[in-house]
């Protein structure tokens, strides 16, 4: 959510930015803004200074009763009473007012950075940079599905009586790869100085509306009915709520978290979801990184979390490539964002794994979270968020890429101490 300060000062800026974004429908509603803050403004200042001519008069009753002056003081009783039911009236159409702009200020998205590529949807973002040599095996990389039936580690017929399209069964060996990624991830952002958090995985609507935009709540988030809880389709959701409200001291930033969490998603809409495979899922685990940091550091920070990200897959020797999200690709309280694609030798392409994002003061404005400076005032900090592995997706890109032509699964040498010292997948284990 936007500062109302900049709506008033540089109201053409917040209107370019939508031309950028391709929301130009929601210019008219920036101008609905300003003068429904125009005419808050003008009630606040008449309501002020009724408060303030009651206060005078109620001083003057006691005077003029102490003085003997009793038709004097009734006449000013007559005119508090008054005062007192415009006050109302006033305070009723402030309160009003503020809830108006409030609603309608969620969907003026946040202002992009500069450096930014305008464009209207993930067509045009653009690629930025590559990582490792994408290889093309001599031999024929079976699907996914494929490779992890033939290790008895998935079941997708069971998941579908059970659950439905878009849940899976990982078993043996695969699930064990599964939970070592995990594991590994874990432990790789604790030994770059990030501290591990396993958070509540449902929270309350005032958190989802403050970490996320209308849009996105309705097309990804589950709602547990009958209560006031959703579950979170990613950690970030919990660890940022888990600063509403509170005012932190500035001593205590930067604050750099590594979470743990299932994610659950609707993905209303998206595509692919009745295909077979595990790409797009409404159920998975993750292993994220959330940053609490002042508003000049948050530039660097973007860039250390994409480097994060970029460094955990090139340790595992996956090559990956990053690009830079277009204008219309970012979701509305992101200032930039950069997703990280991991190569798929099968498809001859690489895939997402992972987006991180800079948010700006936009969630913090939202959740009212605030850092306490007693020389400049408090202000609200900048968060941030990248994906360490979200596993099946990140197995997709292991699998695929370690497949040897035998049909074996090479492991990668920092998973090993996971997996019981394992080097080699060859699916003789028993279930």
């Amino acid at each position: 959510m936007l500062d109302i300060k900049l709506l008033r000062t540089d109201v053409e800026l917040v209107k370019e930015n939508l031309r950028k974004k391709f929301q130009e429908h929601k210019i008219p509603l920036v101008d609905e803004i300003v003068e429904l803050d125009r005419q808050n403004r003008e009630t606040r200042v008449r309501a002020d200074a009724l408060r303030n001519k009651r206060n005078a008069l109620s001083k003057e009753i006691g005077v003029m009763m102490a003085k003997g002056l009793k038709d004097e003081a009734e006449r000013n009783k007559a005119e508090v009473e008054g005062s007192a039911r415009e006050l109302a009236g006033l305070e009723a159409q402030e309160e009003k007012l503020s809830e108006e702009i409030r609603a309608k200020m969620m969907v003026i998205p946040n202002i992009i950075d500069p450096s930014v590529p305008i464009g209207r949807d993930d067509g045009e973002n653009v690629e930025v940079e590559r990582f490792g040599e994408p290889v093309v095996p001599d031999f024929e990389i079976p699907h996914h599905i494929d490779i992890m039936e033939k290790f008895r580690g998935i079941d997708l017929e069971s998941a579908r009586k059970t659950s439905g399209s878009g849940f899976y069964y990982l078993c043996g060996d695969v699930a064990r790869l599964h939970s070592a990624v995990l594991s590994y991830a874990r432990d790789f952002m604790i030994t770059r100085g990030f501290t591990y958090c396993i958070p509540p995985f449902m929270i309350r609507e005032n958190v989802v509306s403050g970490v996320m935009s209308f849009t996105e709540m309705e097309n990804m988030m589950y709602k547990i009915e009958g209560e006031d809880l959703y579950l979170i389709g990613t950690s970030e959701h919990s660890m940022i709520g888990k600063f509403i409200d509170t005012i932190l001291d500035e001593e205590t930033l930067p604050q750099a978290w590594t979470s743990y969490s299932p994610c659950f998603r609707r993905e209303v809409g998206a595509h692919g979801m009745e295909e077979r495979g595990v790409y797009r899922i409404h159920q998975f685990e993750k292993q994220e990184m959330i940053v609490v940091c002042k508003p000049e550091e948050s530039p660097d920070w973007f860039m250390k979390l994409w480097r994060n990200a970029v460094d955990f897959f090139r340790s595992l020797d996956i090559p990956v490539r990053t690009l830079e999200c277009c204008s219309g690709d970012l979701a509305d309280l992101k200032v930039k964002s950069l997703d990280v694609e991991a190569w798929s030798p099968r498809q001859r392409k690489y895939f997402e794994v992972g987006s991180c994002s800079n948010l700006g003061d936009a969630q913090a404005r939202r959740l009212g979270i605030r850092v306490r400076n007693k020389e400049k005032g408090n202000y609200f900090p900048h968060t941030l968020n990248n994906t360490v592995t979200a596993p099946p997706r990140m197995l997709i890109a292991l699998l695929e890429n370690n497949l040897k032509a035998d049909g074996t699964i090479a492991i990668p040498e920092p998973l090993r101490p996971y997996m019981g010292g394992m080097s080699l997948l060859t699916g003789n284990q028993n279930l």
